[in-house]
């Protein structure tokens, strides 16, 4: 029966976020009913082989291994006045995982010796059932400790096992005496790749966060200079986009810290994390901030965001505490710890909030564009323009890319592929970082940076954006008469704004 429900408990274990520890401590961990057996999950991880050797120990900084170290099984004083069964510690590749467990006669698998399969001489009453791995007849890897008369407690053997195989581990403490239901496992066990201890599946986001602090580097080189020649034209906005660069470089530093540090001591640094969840959930922030604040024309047609201030602080305040929170889950918590209601109550706010923000940008873009175009500010409308395929692309390219990660996840419900899995958190890394670098191409600092900055002279202000857009026409004035002396204030009004669009014109021409 537990075989039926193995399949369960790998999928609930294994697609637990990149937080496993390779360093796994048991602190009284009891053991959970599955079929006819009790079990207790230690541990998945992706491993990456080394090459075999007869002098083998733990100590080598080349070698892959699962070492465990004082491994305790602990029952109550009650039961403690005969022998127990075998308490079973069971390593297997997840290739293997059908060499666990039988049945009689076809029937229903159980992963316990039962009195059937005993009559059949195929195995001993109370023993793990398990056969020989095809590739490897040395796997699936079963040793145990039994409890004696009167003994509390029994620890296993303190031991190494050298990993030649690449592939996904897991490890179950399984064993099938009914009168240990109260059994307890306390101890550690050691996980290890040739590389270091960072699991197999998270060693690549390594060096991709190097690579990735030093993309941000070369961006904030670019970006800093720029506004050192040109500080007498930086816009607001543009202080905002060197706000969200120095967030960058903040959080792909620290990301690539928190896990080279994990990986020399297989401990995951916990306040490193902290921090870097942080920077990254401000600069996300300020990111989807800065997009709507653009696409509703700050800085460009209006000076200011008028009475949509504070909507946008308190929609940016509510993603950034959703957006923390979901992060910490993931990279701080055990996610296997949590049932999938609880996950998806952190996951549902977040996928709520970016569609909000997507709905409003695209709205107020649609807005602006209309203001651009009565006003025929036409070198505005063209980096607007720019701004919005490069928007639309992304859009696009994510939703391709969520159908793509949900592919990817249900063909690969046992981890198999893990060796690809750090593709997934790294794309967005990179999505996001291309339309940072778009919008900073488009809006960087320069000697005619004015030509897209905010006009007074326009006639543009916040109070007049806020209206309708879509009642904005084009109306050519017709010629005033004379007697009419009464309107000429008005008359100089629009010709005034005739004059801006020429001067953009103008200028456009020029460039």
């Amino acid at each position: 029966m537990l075989l039926h429900l193995l399949p369960l408990l790998l999928l609930l274990c294994l697609t637990s976020s990149l937080v496993q520890a390779s360093v796994h401590e048991y602190r009284s961990e009891r053991f959970m009913t599955k079929g006819n057996a009790f079990v207790f999950h230690g541990g998945s991880e992706g491993i990456y082989s080394s090459s075999p050797s007869d002098n083998f120990t733990s100590d080598s900084d080349s070698v892959s291994f699962i070492r465990f170290e004082k491994i305790t099984f602990r029952r109550p004083e009650e039961v403690s006045n005969r022998s127990s069964l075998p308490i079973h510690a069971v390593v297997f590749e997840v290739e293997d995982r059908e060499n666990i467990g039988g049945s009689a006669y076809g029937g229903q698998r159980a992963v316990c010796c039962t009195s059937d399969l005993a009559k059949l001489g195929v195995c001993s009453h109370g023993e793990i059932i398990h056969h020989p791995s095809a590739k490897d007849l040395g796997w699936p890897q079963v040793f145990g400790v039994s409890l004696g008369e009167n003994e509390l407690s029994g620890t296993l053997p303190t031991r190494s096992i050298q990993i030649t195989r690449t592939g996904m581990y897991n490890l179950y403490f399984i064993h099938c005496d009914s009168d240990l239901k109260d059994l307890v496992v306390e101890g550690k066990t050691i996980w290890k790749n040739p590389s270091g201890y960072l699991p197999g599946r998270m060693a690549p986001l390594m060096y991709f966060y190097g690579f990735m602090s030093l993309a941000f580097v070369l961006l904030g080189i670019f970006w800093f200079s720029q506004c050192a020649r040109f500080w007498r034209e930086v816009l607001p906005l543009q202080n905002c986009l060197t706000l969200v660069i120095t967030l960058g470089m903040c959080e792909m530093a620290l990301w690539y810290f928190d896990y080279a540090e994990f990986n020399e001591t297989g401990i995951r640094p916990t306040v490193i994390t902290i921090w870097a969840v942080t920077f990254g959930s401000i600069k996300r922030t300020c990111a989807r901030i800065i997009i709507l604040m653009v696409s509703m024309g700050y800085g460009v047609v209006r000076p200011t965001l008028g009475g949509f201030t504070s909507k946008v602080v308190m929609l940016g305040v509510t993603f950034f505490v959703a957006s923390e929170g979901l992060e910490l889950m993931e990279n701080v918590g055990a996610i296997s710890d949590l049932s999938g209601k609880a996950r998806l109550f952190f996951v549902l706010p977040v996928a709520i909030l970016d569609a909000f923000f997507i709905i409003w940008i695209f709205k107020s873009l649609s807005a602006t564009f209309k203001k651009l175009q009565a006003r025929r500010l036409l070198v505005k409308l063209d980096i607007y323009r720019k701004f919005t395929n490069a928007l639309a692309v992304a859009i696009l390219v994510s939703v391709g890319w969520i159908c793509y990660e949900l592919y990817f996840k249900s063909k690969d419900v046992y981890n198999e592929h893990w060796q690809n899995a750090w593709i997934i958190p790294a794309f967005w890394q990179l999505l996001s970082f291309s339309l940072l670098m778009v919008i900073c191409f488009l809006w960087a600092p320069s000697h005619n940076s004015t030509r897209y900055a905010f006009s007074g002279s326009s006639g543009d202000s916040s109070g007049e954006f806020e209206k309708d857009d879509y009642t904005l026409t084009l109306i050519k004035p017709s010629p005033i008469p004379s007697h009419e002396v009464k309107n000429l204030p008005e008359t100089r009004s629009l010709q005034g704004d005739k004059e801006e669009p020429d001067k953009d014109l103008e200028e456009d021409k020029r460039e």
